[in-house]
């Protein structure tokens, strides 16, 4: 399985918030491009951004910072946030990141993201936020009217190869990752599924691993101490 630490970005700082809430946002010190470097020496071969403010604002606000992190080492980097149209994707494709994700557009344009999903391939992916079994778009804050798992089943008929999912439930609060939706999934799914969301200890990483997810993507637990990366990558191998 494929381990995905994450930097969120916000305001040129790595930060994290908690269920997506920016009045519940805590900043870890330290240039991104740094903790991308720690994150290298610890022998990471991915790397999981979020632009908040783009994903705020609609626009490319941290494509410099960005630049700085994918020249801090050859890692498969997929970036998010704010992306909703073509010449975004362009961009991030251009500057060297390896698969952008597409979000609340996925949702509000469909049309769009099965255009881009069979120019582009495996390097367009989406994320489904999911709460209660239903999609949510507007970073969270909109209820999209759609059943996670068939939009999830929309996607793959469209070409989309990967999908990250989100547990909202279980984001930013070190509770531990819903092991039996991500099983669920990967059993109804032939796409690759990415794990979000409360993945905070070594046997969240090997559960997930033995599932035989593609992916987990890990916050807050590196920055607080509660998981160590390099633990991570060795459990990832179960």
């Amino acid at each position: 399985m494929e381990v995905f630490p994450a930097i969120d970005l916000r305001n040129k700082q790595v930060v994290r918030l908690t269920q997506g809430d920016y009045n519940k946002m805590k900043v870890y010190g330290g240039q991104p491009a740094d903790t991308a470097r720690e994150f290298v020496g610890a022998g990471a071969t991915n790397l999981h951004i979020i632009d908040l403010d783009g994903a705020k604002d609609g626009a490319l606000v941290n494509l410099e910072t960005i630049r700085d992190i994918l020249a801090t080492g050859q890692m498969f980097v997929q970036v998010g946030g704010g992306i909703r149209d073509e010449a975004s994707i362009d961009a991030y494709l251009g500057l060297g990141v390896s698969r952008v994700i597409l979000g609340t557009v996925a949702v509000e344009d469909f049309a769009f993201t099965q255009r881009m999903a069979a120019k582009h391939g495996g390097k367009i992916s989406v994320s489904v936020d999911a709460r209660d079994g239903k999609v949510a778009t507007r970073g969270w804050l909109k209820d999209a009217g759609l059943d996670a798992t068939e939009f999830c089943h929309k996607l793959e008929d469209a070409g989309v190869q990967t999908i990250i999912f989100t547990d909202i439930s279980r984001d930013g609060l070190l509770e531990g990752v819903n092991a039996e939706l991500y099983a669920n999934l990967n059993s109804a799914l032939g796409c690759n599924i990415i794990a979000a969301g409360g993945v905070s200890s070594l046997k969240d990483i090997e559960a997930l691993s033995k599932i035989g997810l593609h992916g987990a993507i890990i916050g807050k637990a590196l920055y607080e101490g509660k998981l160590k990366l390099t633990d991570a990558l060795e459990g990832a191998k179960c």
